[in-house]
């Protein structure tokens, strides 16, 4: 029997997806706790419009990341950041502080989860971070850290 399922089913798949599931496991068990609907020709308009919905949706927020990677990608950040006279900084550049001045800077919201830093940033100097802004869209943002 074809079902819908309404949430995530440990050994038969994520919510949203449509399954083959054993009819006395359905009946029995997936219908009564509302873990699953069953797929019949209402539920399935249903879920196709919601699916194409959901596309729809990955598709503008696919193509809002590119612009965001577009515009990133021609600029350099600078921060400035208290020093020693040897070059070092106090304390090490964060993606928090990184996304900050990408607010204050490009007007532009990067949660900082999704910057990415090879090496740790402690020494005044340029370098190249990651920003992960959607699946397969990643921008390399050129950083210009300065002594204040």
């Amino acid at each position: 029997m074809k079902v819908i399922l309404q949430t995530d089913v440990k050994g038969m798949g994520k919510r949203g997806e449509l399954v083959n599931a054993n009819d006395g496991y359905a009946r029995n068990f997936l219908f009564p706790k509302k873990l699953a609907i069953p797929a019949d020709k209402q539920n399935m308009n249903e879920w196709s419009a919601k699916k194409s919905s959901e596309a729809h949706r990955k598709e503008l927020e696919k193509e809002k990341a590119i612009k965001i990677k577009d515009k990133l990608e021609k600029e350099v950040l600078i921060i400035k950041t208290k020093a020693g006279e040897n070059g070092k900084t106090f304390g090490s550049i964060t993606s928090k502080e990184i996304s900050e001045n990408i607010e204050k800077e490009f007007k532009e919201t990067i949660d900082k989860k999704k910057i990415v830093i090879k090496d740790q940033i402690k020494n005044i100097g340029e370098y190249t971070v990651e920003l992960r802004l959607f699946e397969g869209v990643v921008a390399k943002l050129k950083l210009n850290i300065i002594a204040e």
